[in-house]
């Protein structure tokens, strides 16, 4: 180092010599790079490039405009989707984000003059899109990005772009939503006139408080008709597109009447007034009047949203389309028979008594055409109705108690050789290394039993026995050909008295007794028949999928005939309706944690008609010590159910049973057991010709789950 070199001189030398190094190598290779770009074009490839990408995308935004079927859309706008019964009559409408809509010629000119001032001034004179609103919003969009503000920079949007958001798009802030928005806006204007794309706008407009269209906002706000709005009245409505509730004259009147005069203010600007006027206009006071009567036409709610979530997951509509498209919707609906089950349901002398704090029992019934699977009524719940809520009929999952005993048990025995009166054993035993023990209520047992009878009073000993005869896995596949969802570890004995693991609902209890409601055909449940759009387009027509074959007439026959007895002589026989036979099952499960053996976590009444199939259950969502119904298992239930069915099965074909109640037919053959030789040979006779049509039945039934198997393996 020299004398006088000071140590940062000498620092700041490597520095120099350290950057000019760089320099020289940074300035080599930018020459190469210069001599690659030049050599090979790429500033052209570039450009090609870039234009291609706007080219596609431009194209595919084109293709998604003339495919949104602008067309329909004043039509979907105007008319509410409509719900119609089985007999294609109204039943009532849906609509969320729309109100009473009304032509231009019926809103008054000062809200169009104070809408257009507002919120497009250029509207008559552009074609959808504004280029200088666009570069604003896409400079503010910028800036924010840079600044990183989480703001929305908005600002570009016209009047025709704000309508085309709503109906067809999501409010997120993207440039992608941002160019669909303007291709969309630009078919829409190519399609309609200025005055019905303004008309649209008003009548779509969110008005606050749940309040869609500027009808129905000038009778919550004003009291009066859209046509009759004065020019403050109109500079309200106006100021609220920006913020609903931020300018609410009825929660926000000061900020109200601020909005309103700087609306009148632009109105002013845009010549729509004079300075005189709008100054009047300004010091006018704010008063508001309600005149509004919402909506009442969603008057079967359980039976709608059944039908809403059909439309959704099964063909693929979404909630807003259903609500604000304009659809008409034709449903298996029975409007009698749901409002039956509505007013009942509202009568809490149907149902058993609310818990020491207050909890409800809740409840859920469902009505089903056997013939077809259409649902024609169904209640999810009591109390208040939740929009789209927790339905009980579809969508709860609860272990079906005795309920499955047709299902696992009787009807598999029936295809193995046994018929309505074989005798069971009744006693109390121990299975398996287990030691499964199921017992009977009140520990009562008789030695032997016949079949009918440990049907009909639901015995569970017998039950047992039987499906540890036929088969655990005969059982198990029986109960899912009937379309009851199980697990692997249902496959056990605990099975045929409700112990599964899923559990399941009415709606699928329903569905499984249409099989033999119908002569052994398993029909699938549904709500819709077909789906009509605004402009008149078929877009759903359902052809139904055929009834399934699941048993042979013969058996389906049989376990009616021994179902019978479940409302002639069994635990159903308080459901039973005067002067009416009907066939089923009843069913309860046993409290977990309950000592007292009345303690029951469901409470089941499932049955049917030719004509009807009706499934009630009754519980608590939450279950516990002091949550369960005083119902002792092996008694008759069903006060709601006879109820139900009273008056529902007028409405019917009231089409009668084609078998005898296995009560009558044993009391028959007991007679003749009495008679002459030629009654003996003919009783002998009858059984074995029912042992002959069981084992056919059983041998269809192998030939079928071999078909099912090998179809299955070729992935069909």
């Amino acid at each position: 180092m020299k004398r006088n070199e000071h140590p940062d001189s000498q620092q700041s030398w490597r520095d120099n010599a350290i950057v000019q190094w760089f320099g020289r190598m940074w300035h080599r290779l930018w020459k190469h790079i210069r001599q690659f770009w030049h050599r090979f074009q790429l500033t052209r490839w570039l450009i090609v490039l870039i234009l291609s990408v706007v080219f596609v995308m431009s194209a595919y935004l084109t293709f998604e405009a003339k495919t949104a079927h602008v067309g329909n859309l004043k039509a979907a706008l105007s008319q509410p989707t409509v719900i119609f019964d089985r007999k294609q009559q109204k039943a009532g409408e849906l609509y969320s984000q729309k109100g009473t809509y009304v032509p231009l010629e019926k809103i008054s000119p000062n809200i169009q003059n104070a809408v257009l001032s507002t919120e497009d001034r250029n509207f008559y004179h552009e074609h959808g899109y504004s280029v200088k609103g666009l570069g604003r919003a896409f400079f503010l969009l910028a800036r924010n990005k840079l600044l990183h503000r989480n703001m929305i920079s908005g600002g570009g949007s016209t009047l025709t772009q704000q309508l085309v958001k709503n109906a067809y798009l999501s409010q997120e802030q993207t440039v992608t939503r941002k160019a669909r928005e303007i291709f969309l806006s630009i078919e829409v204007e190519n399609v309609y006139s200025k005055s019905d794309i303004l008309a649209m706008y008003l009548n779509n407009a969110y008005f606050g408080h749940g309040v869609w269209g500027v009808e129905d906002a000038s009778e919550r706000y004003f009291g009066k008709h859209a046509t009759q709005l004065t020019v403050p009245e109109s500079a309200v409505l106006a100021g609220m597109l920006t913020s609903p509730s931020g300018y609410n004259p009825v929660d926000q009147p000061q900020a109200a009447k601020a909005r309103r005069n700087v609306v009148i203010g632009l109105m002013a600007d845009n010549k729509k007034l004079s300075e005189a006027d709008a100054a009047a206009y300004q010091k006018v006071p704010l008063t508001t009047t309600n005149n509004y009567a919402p909506d009442s036409s969603y008057k079967y709610p359980y039976f709608f949203d059944a039908v809403i979530d059909e439309a959704i997951s099964k063909y693929g509509l979404t909630e807003a389309d259903i609500m604000n498209h304009g659809y008409k919707i034709y449903t298996t609906l029975d409007q009698d028979q749901q409002e039956t089950m509505q007013s009942l349901f509202k009568n809490p002398a149907n149902f058993p008594a609310n818990t020491a704090d207050g909890t409800m029992v809740q409840a859920a019934s469902i009505a089903m055409d056997p013939s077809d699977g259409g649902v024609t009524a169904v209640m999810g719940g009591r109390g208040e109705h939740v929009f789209r809520g927790f339905n009980r009929a579809t969508q709860s999952k609860r272990s079906p108690g005795s309920t499955i005993k047709p299902f696992a048990a009787y009807t598999p025995a029936l295809q193995n050789g046994y018929y309505y009166d074989s005798e069971l054993q009744d006693k109390k035993q121990s299975y398996g290394s287990n030691n499964y023990t199921p017992g009977n209520y009140g520990d009562v047992y008789r030695g032997e039993v016949p079949m009918y009878q440990a049907l009909q009073n639901s015995y569970n000993a017998p039950a047992v026995w039987l499906l540890n005869k036929i088969g655990v896995q005969k059982g198990y596949d029986s109960a899912q050909r009937f379309g009851l969802d199980l697990d692997k570890s249902d496959n056990n004995l605990a099975m045929v008295l409700g112990g599964i693991k899923n559990g399941v609902s009415p709606q699928t209890m329903a569905q499984a007794f249409t099989a033999f409601a119908n002569g052994g055909k398993l029909t699938q449940a549904h709500y819709i028949t077909k789906i009509v759009d605004a402009s008149g387009k078929v877009i759903v027509d359902n052809d139904f999928d055929e009834p399934k074959r699941i048993i042979s007439k013969n058996v389906a026959d049989e376990m009616t005939s021994m179902m019978l007895g479940t409302f002639s002589h069994g635990t159903g026989v308080t459901g039973k309706p005067a002067n009416y036979q009907v066939a089923g099952k009843t069913g309860t499960t046993e409290a977990d944690g309950v000592n007292d053996t009345a303690g029951t976590t469901d409470m089941w009444v499932d049955g049917y008609t030719p004509d009807i199939v009706m499934v009630n259950w009754e519980g608590f969502d939450q279950t516990s010590k002091g949550n369960h119904l005083d119902v002792p298992d092996g008694v008759s239930v069903g006060h709601l159910y006879q109820a139900e069915m009273t008056n529902i099965l007028p409405t019917t074909k009231q089409t009668p049973f084609t078998v005898k109640d296995a009560n009558v037919l044993a009391a028959s053959e007991s007679a003749s057991a009495s008679g002459n030789v030629w009654d003996d040979i003919q009783n002998g006779a009858d059984k074995v010709g029912k042992s002959i049509g069981h084992g056919a039945d059983s041998l269809l039934q192998k030939a079928g789950d071999l078909w099912n198997q090998f179809t299955g393996g070729l992935g069909r």
